[in-house]
């Protein structure tokens, strides 16, 4: 019965990478999710195509913009946590490009030097179902992305109290 209930985990999982990897807006063949330094020359591209930065997205307003990158990290380690996948420790520098209507067409990673080692290619799948799935409640008019820096657990400032 556990072995049935594994190979049937395995497949939906694999089945889950497959169609995931094969999301493509741009118009390339541009993996869903792949690591920083992995493919330049696709990296560049995205970078020239999404050029709108979240932060014009949210109005130039930095808090907004900071509580929305937020978000989709604990939106990423909640997932994580229903994908039992530990995320804890792990360091990451992540880019997300998103579409207009707030889906996520493409993210770019690499693990810090200080992240908790584990295998990144179990974080790739799991960034990948993540991209699959996840909406933003964000929308623009154009394209656009955002590089920065994710470290899990999350702390939102909800739970650590309003700044003063």
């Amino acid at each position: 019965m556990a072995r049935l209930l594994l190979i049937v985990c395995f497949c939906t999982i694999s089945l889950l990478s497959l169609s995931a990897q094969q999301k493509n807006t741009v118009g390339d063949n541009i993996p869903l999710v792949f690591y920083i330094g992995e493919d330049e020359n696709n990296y560049e591209k995205l970078v020239q195509k999404y050029n709108t930065m979240l932060f014009a997205v949210c109005n130039n307003n930095m808090e907004l913009a900071f509580d929305n990158w937020t978000v989709l990290l604990k939106d990423l380690e909640d997932f994580s946590n229903k994908s039992n996948i530990d995320l804890k420790g792990v360091k990451l520098w992540l880019n997300v490009f998103w579409d207009k209507d707030g889906t996520i067409d493409h993210m770019v990673f690499y693990p810090k030097p200080n992240s908790r080692n584990l295998n990144y290619d179990n974080v790739k799948a799991l960034l990948t179902n993540f991209a699959k799935t996840y909406q933003s409640p964000l929308k623009h008019t154009t394209r656009f992305s955002h590089y920065g820096s994710a470290t899990f657990p999350v702390f939102s400032r909800s739970m650590i109290g309003p700044e003063k």
